[in-house]
């Protein structure tokens, strides 16, 4: 699985990102981003949803089995269940070298 994270906005409006392929990480790391993404039901989500002004705004492609899905939102509308993959994401983005949780 390869995953393209893009957090924006704020009021900074600094942008941070990350490209993560799972199969060039630990296994476990691996497995908990791929849990995180299966259990936020990742694939059957709104592709877009509504942007607002200071607020950070996340855009993720997830690319597995040759399908590539996009999902933007925003902090308010993200689903709970899709809240801990944008934390370890964002964590990833500030020590892309540790993949610790």
């Amino acid at each position: 699985m390869k995953i393209y994270f893009e957090r924006s906005g704020g009021f900074l409006g600094r942008p941070m990102t990350c490209e993560v392929d799972t199969e060039t990480m630990p296994s476990e790391e691996a497995t908990a981003l791929q849990e995180m993404v299966t259990g936020a039901s990742f694939f059957e989500m709104p592709k877009n949803d509504s942007q607002a002004r200071d607020q950070y705004q996340y855009k993720l492609i997830v690319e597995e089995n040759k399908v590539k899905y996009t999902v933007e939102t925003t902090d308010t509308a993200a689903p709970d269940s899709l809240r801990p993959l944008l934390r370890r994401l964002t964590l990833m983005t500030r020590s892309p070298s540790s993949f610790a949780p």
